[in-house]
């Protein structure tokens, strides 16, 4: 924890072998994997909608509003998210937060602009669901690492794995179960079930990678 009462997302004890000076991230890599991070989330995003998927946290209950509304994704997904703003802001930290914040706001663009340059003309959904969850776990894990996050439960979750030990990606699989049992009401069980699929595919990328002693940078 800082000094001004902030969670530090990564590690400072390495293990065995590991060196114990490593070189904090720079500006530039930290604003290479904003974009990045934030891209593959919206790749993950457009997968699981072309397929006709539910997505997993916060993204996910967007989706289901969008499904039911119609209204804009993007700005959904922002506005879903405000709540954990604030809550980032009071037990992650500031940085944290705003670049949280950064990352969703590129996420929510990345969605409503990905469909005019890319077309998938048809995908299999089991395929989708994997791929998917492959990508957006990879994102939300780039995000991690370099102090920033999707908001939602990922937020939750790291919070819980810094301050109990729970596995941040198990933790967010629960809540992402729980999301997804909502879209009962816009989905068929097969979706639901190729969704959970995609939950699992997901929070495994993040379960397995993000692990104390594994990863050293700020």
């Amino acid at each position: 924890m800082s000094a001004d009462g902030a969670i530090t997302l990564i590690e400072s004890k390495p293990t065995a072998g590991a060196s114990a000076d490593v070189a904090p991230h720079t500006r530039w890599e930290d604003l290479q994997a904003l974009l990045t991070g934030s891209l593959f989330m919206a790749l993950a995003m457009v997968l699981f909608r072309q397929a006709g998927l539910l997505t997993e946290g916060t993204a996910g209950f967007a989706v289901i509003v969008h499904y039911l509304t119609h209204w804009p994704l993007g700005p959904l997904l922002f506005a879903i998210n405000i709540p954990f703003y604030i809550f980032a802001w009071v037990a992650l930290g500031r940085k944290f937060t705003m670049r949280t914040f950064a990352a969703i706001s590129l996420v929510g663009l990345f969605v409503e602009g990905l469909p005019h340059v890319i077309a998938i003309a048809s995908i299999n959904p089991v395929f989708a669901s994997v791929l998917a969850g492959q990508c957006a776990g990879i994102g939300i894990l780039i995000l991690i690492r370099h102090g920033a996050s999707m908001g939602g439960l990922t937020v939750l979750g790291l919070y819980l794995q810094q301050r109990r030990g729970f596995r941040a990606g198990w933790v967010q699989l629960c809540g992402d179960c729980l999301i997804l049992a909502l879209g009962i009401c816009t989905a068929t069980p097969q979706t639901l079930a190729l969704s959970i699929l995609g939950a699992v595919s997901l929070n495994a990328v993040i379960a397995i990678n993000h692990r104390h002693g594994r990863y050293y940078g700020t």
